[in-house]
């Protein structure tokens, strides 16, 4: 039995089950049904209980994979009047002596109070006269996201750290012991989540969008989940003020935003109007990462999707990221993968 499904199972034992044989078989059939998909799991975790099949009304289900990257899902469901959901979110942890290539860290998290609408990438008249209240195309959601990650993405974040905490052993597969660990979600984790959600980019913007809310989530996940559960101060002072802070979250918008155009630490700095060492600093206490470590791995990223899901060529990518030579771009993927990009090409 894997450790995501022992905290199912522990979830659904505190559920009193009726004596009658009727009751049983059905409970069973039931729970096999809920195992054989672990979006429902997270759900019936969340619900405190399992949740009937007839009841999961499916408004969204996207699923994507970067081969080398992360392999998410986001499913959002119709909330039933009568559902009680909980905000929550589980990290599985996986690892295998003998079978690393089985290694793998998971992140689920189930969140309600969200709004899903159908037209979301058209303006339709109930938000043009600000009637969206009673608009029949939104309805209240709850909502699934899921992320798989490999060692070889993970080990990114840990190549150069010194520390030995249990952050690090698990992002680099030296905690020799799977878990699985289950906690209410944290402010941060949830409005990221919110953000993921309920996004306007499409296509390419979408995908640079995707991977850079993939490794905050990461990153607050391991705060939230592995870390201290009291809130910490600031390091840098000057981020105790909330608008310096604003400052520090639109550079990484405008990184995000210029990802086939550098830009310099001092062009950023201007733009958003602090001065180069705070922004470095700040970044680096409220993300986690240099700006450089950042905008390569954003960079890098991006490149696999261009080059697996948009079928460009290495060339072609290069471009468009903007390297001066194909031999700078192979170099920069490869240090950033493990392979090189016409290896990508190849799976």
């Amino acid at each position: 039995m894997d450790y995501y499904n022992s905290v199912l199972i522990r979830s659904i034992l505190k559920i009193r089950v009726p004596s009658f044989p009727m009751f049983k078989h059905s409970f069973v059939s039931l729970y096999r049904n809920f195992s054989m998909n672990q979006s429902t799991d997270i759900l019936a975790i969340a619900h405190r209980q399992p949740l009937l099949q007839e009841d999961l009304d499916v408004l969204l289900h996207v699923d994507r994979t970067v081969p080398g990257s992360v392999q998410y899902s986001i499913k959002r469901y119709r909330k039933q009047p009568q559902w009680s959901i909980d905000d929550t979110g589980i990290l599985i942890y996986h690892v295998e002596k003998n079978n690393p290539a089985a290694n793998y860290l998971e992140l689920k998290f189930c969140v309600s109070g969200n709004v899903y609408c159908r037209q979301k990438q058209t303006e339709c008249d109930y938000c043009k006269f600000n009637t969206s209240k009673s608009c029949i195309e939104k309805v209240d959601s709850v909502d699934v996201v899921s992320f798989s990650f490999k060692p070889n993405y993970l080990t990114q974040f840990t190549n150069n750290s010194t520390e030995t905490g249990l952050t690090e052993n698990v992002l680099s597969f030296k905690h020799k012991t799977s878990f699985s660990k289950q906690l209410p979600l944290c402010g941060k984790t949830r409005t990221a989540i919110e953000a993921l959600l309920n996004h306007t980019y499409t296509d390419t913007r979408e995908n640079i969008f995707i991977n850079a809310q993939t490794q905050i989530l990461l990153l607050y996940s391991m705060d939230c989940m592995l870390g201290d559960d009291k809130e910490t101060e600031f390091t840098c002072k000057f981020l105790q003020n909330a608008e310096d802070r604003e400052k520090i979250i639109k550079a990484r918008e405008v990184l995000l935003q210029h990802i086939g155009e550098p830009i310099t630490i001092k062009a950023l700095s201007r733009k958003v109007a602090i001065n180069e060492c705070y922004l470095k600093k700040g970044f680096k206490e409220i993300f986690g990462t240099t700006i450089f470590d950042f905008y390569q791995s954003q960079r890098m990223e991006h490149a696999k999707y261009l080059l697996y899901e948009k079928g460009l060529s290495v060339t072609e990518v290069s471009m468009l990221l903007g390297y001066s030579s194909i031999s700078h771009f192979s170099t920069a993927f490869k240090k950033h993968t493990g392979i090189k990009p016409c290896e990508l090409l190849l799976r």
